[in-house]
């Protein structure tokens, strides 16, 4: 029996970003070998002639794109609420990886929070979300991979060794000299897990030491200094309304204004295709 094949998903909402987006699943399909859906949200209440004639567009989208770039396109329409629709459908499908296109925060977003981050942090799957399409369809060179004190950076090396291992991609650790004794040491500790593996996985990488300071803001600095392709961060755990309307750090990483592409990896996500890789 043949294997079935992992998604990427692309929630689709007929905008530019959620294009954008596209643009970039179709670039890691093309190293992945994954298939594409896009992933349509519509009302509850959805009249069966209005259902019909999206489902009408997004075949289109799905042709033209398998037409112009060779890669297999599905689509579907799921009805609920896109902070919880998004995030259930990837986590059934057990897809790779979710590629969503965001518009930043704006206007009354400022006040009630990141939309993006809603939708990530309800699900299982690791997310990239993008402002602007990919510079090339060629790999993602370098990526920066913050590392502070918390147990849960140990998640996202599995995120950082796949990108490693399909597109050779450069891994630029990003470490925080604290003051802090007791989270310096935690630091550390994450520091050399992550080195362990990457060494394990013949995967290029490079320590970058920063002061003290916003860690955010130093990211995003050095990030858009190397010109990098991915900032690969954990979102926070347990996260509540608080964080969303006094701003998380992740709702200022992912909205950045040099619309460098963000993977988002929650605490305790999986990511199906690289267990084999961990332990070389």
């Amino acid at each position: 029996m043949e294997e079935h094949k992992k998604l990427i998903v692309v929630p689709w909402d007929f905008t530019h970003v959620a294009e954008h987006a596209l643009a970039h699943a179709v670039k890691i399909s093309r190293m992945v070998g994954n298939d594409i859906c896009l992933l349509h949200v519509v009302d509850t209440g959805i009249s069966s002639k209005d259902e019909a004639e999206k489902k009408a567009k997004l075949q289109h989208v799905s042709e033209e794109t398998n037409k112009n770039f060779n890669v297999p396109v599905s689509y579907h329409i799921v009805k609920g609420s896109i902070f919880s629709a998004i995030a259930e459908y990837a986590n059934e499908k057990e897809a790779s990886l979710v590629v969503m296109g965001t518009h930043g925060m704006k206007g009354m977003q400022k006040l009630t929070g990141s939309w993006a981050l809603k939708v990530i942090v309800k699900s299982k799957i690791p997310f990239i979300v993008v402002q602007d399409a990919p510079v090339d369809q060629e790999r993602y060179h370098n990526i920066v991979f913050p590392v502070d004190f918390r147990g849960e950076n140990k998640e996202k090396m599995q995120m950082a060794i796949f990108m490693g291992k399909y597109f050779e991609s450069k891994i630029h650790m990003l470490v925080s000299l604290s003051t802090d004794s007791s989270l310096l040491k935690k630091t550390n500790v994450n520091l050399n897990f992550a080195i362990k593996f990457l060494i394990q996985n013949n995967i290029d990488y490079e320590i970058h030491e920063v002061p003290r300071g916003d860690f955010a803001q130093q990211t995003l600095d050095f990030a858009q200094k190397i010109n990098a392709d991915l900032l690969l961060i954990m979102t926070t755990k347990n996260i509540t309304m608080a964080d969303y309307v006094m701003g998380a750090s992740e709702q200022f990483i992912i909205a950045n204004s040099s619309k460098i592409p963000v993977c988002c990896v929650n605490p305790k996500a999986t990511f199906a295709k690289v267990g084999q890789f961990m332990y070389g």
